[in-house]
């Protein structure tokens, strides 16, 4: 898919092949320092990685339980998480120095573009209280990880951001603590029996773009902005 712009032209790039980690964070991190200087524009970036597991500022190194794939320092916030074949990954380059200055308030409403992404394919997911992440119910009725949330703000520029799980071998999260939790499993859409191609995801979170970005600068209800 070509580049194209969306939305006070921001740059919306899906890749057409999957992409080695170190990189996506180099051109990521560039991508953020030219915007800082007023020679780039924002960027949603649409990846898949080969297996790899990727460590925030927080991991902890007893989470890393089988290092079978290659392990990376993200630089991102959170502990370890896992990107592969079968999962979206979107990294965002946003300028909340124009829109806000609120990380919170970013965070929030980056959840609830996912959130409302998965809907359209009739997931009902949510939220949970004091754990990161988008969650929903599996088919044995069990609450379930199916995105994780990962961001990094420079000079007010947002670097990393989102994982979906589309149709990922979920073994491959066994070699971590997914983001430190360890009494919840991990699910994709696969295998809450929903048919979504990747194409169809993308599709959905440009649906819901507008409004994402339409909110950054604003708060969620029942809290107050950051300053």
């Amino acid at each position: 898919m070509p580049d194209t712009c969306i939305n006070d032209d921001i740059e919306w790039h899906v890749e057409p092949a999957r992409l080695p980690y170190p990189q996506a964070l180099e051109d990521m991190e560039a991508r953020a320092a030219a915007i800082v200087a007023g020679k780039a524009r924002e960027r949603v970036w649409l990846i898949e990685h080969p297996p790899l597991y990727t460590a925030g500022t927080s991991a902890d190194t007893t989470e890393l339980r089988d290092p079978r794939f290659p392990v990376y320092d993200a630089g991102r916030g959170g502990r370890y998480t896992y990107h592969g074949p079968g999962q979206r990954v979107g990294y965002l380059n946003i300028n909340l120095g124009r829109r806000g200055k609120d990380i919170r308030n970013f965070v929030h409403n980056l959840e609830g573009w996912v959130i409302d992404a998965l809907g359209e394919f009739g997931v009902e997911a949510r939220r949970a209280e004091g754990r990161i992440g988008i969650w929903t119910d599996g088919l044995d009725g069990r609450e379930a990880k199916i995105g994780a949330i990962g961001v990094r703000v420079r000079r007010w520029v947002t670097l990393h951001g989102f994982s979906v799980n589309i149709d990922p071998d979920l073994n491959h999260f066994t070699g971590i603590v997914p983001c430190g939790i360890s009494e919840y499993p991990v699910t994709s859409l696969a295998a809450l029996e929903k048919n979504v191609s990747m194409a169809q995801f993308d599709e959905a979170l440009k649906t819901h773009f507008p409004a994402f970005i339409a909110h950054l600068g604003h708060c969620p209800d029942d809290k107050a902005c950051s300053t």
